[in-house]
């Protein structure tokens, strides 16, 4: 944990000692009163907490009281935003939890022709374990702020949605629009990034498991996409976002 995240109402109150964040405060960082640990609010500032009582055991419910300093804003989030064909479970939380650490702005999960349906059933958005492991990845990056997460039936419909921004201002530049694809690529993802900052954002659209239909690939390109490839390796889903979102930011000068 590099920094404990609370809610905007837990920011006040003492924490629990059998929470995972007071657990981790006491067991694994063995603060002690006095000491100080790095703290933040959800979608806010960031700062120091102090710890001003530590109060009763584990087994019996004890709090640890602690004053909050905010200090900065906190990281904000990049220009970026990621359509992902539903993975499978297991890799989604792998997946969710690393772009957050990356910093990516909103994560557009949907479904697509080749994709498993019944990976769309899944319960981990539905049960809050999805916006876990965001939370997660915030809280690895040392940030405050959590990327937005949406839910899409089918590629047109995610499209769609992203673009609205777009029309929304048309007197703006338009977004750089990125779909990764190992089949017809007209050029690399470096080469499209080349004057990426220019842009008000960028959206980077990576298939599921057995990639896009060439339907998918002419409606993406009909919409202003640049098929582009990462090499001649074929990549997991989750591999394939991550390497992706890294050339990306690196390209905007953010890591």
């Amino acid at each position: 944990m590099n920094i404990c995240l609370f809610n905007e109402d837990e920011i006040s109150r003492p924490l629990d000692l059998r929470d995972e964040r007071g657990e981790h405060i006491v067991k694994i960082l063995h603060k002690k009163e006095g000491e100080t640990f790095t703290a933040g609010i959800i979608g806010g500032q960031a700062g120091t907490a102090t710890i001003i009582k530590i109060e009763g055991s584990f087994k019996e419910g004890g709090r640890l009281f602690f004053d909050f300093k905010p200090e900065a804003d906190g990281k904000p989030l990049t220009k970026l935003k990621m359509i992902i064909g539903f993975p499978r479970p297991i890799q989604l939380k792998r997946l969710l939890r690393d772009i957050a650490g990356l910093g990516v702005c909103e994560v557009h999960l949907t479904g697509t022709e080749l994709g498993e349906k019944s990976y769309m059933q899944s319960t981990l958005v539905e049960k809050g374990a999805a916006y876990k492991m965001l939370l997660d990845g915030t809280v690895q990056a040392g940030s405050t702020h959590v990327p937005e997460l949406f839910l899409h039936k089918s590629l047109d419909e995610c499209v769609a949605k992203i673009l609205e921004e777009d029309r929304s201002a048309p007197d703006q530049p338009s977004p750089l629009l990125a779909a990764l694809d190992n089949r017809r690529p007209v050029c690399s993802l470096g080469q499209l990034m080349e004057g990426a900052e220019s842009h008000p954002f960028v959206v980077a659209a990576i298939g599921s498991e057995r990639g896009w239909t060439d339907r998918e690939r002419d409606f993406l390109e009909e919409k202003g996409f640049t098929l582009c490839g990462m090499g001649e390796r074929i990549l997991r889903t989750e591999t394939a976002a991550t390497v992706a979102g890294s050339i990306i930011l690196s390209q905007l000068g953010i890591i």
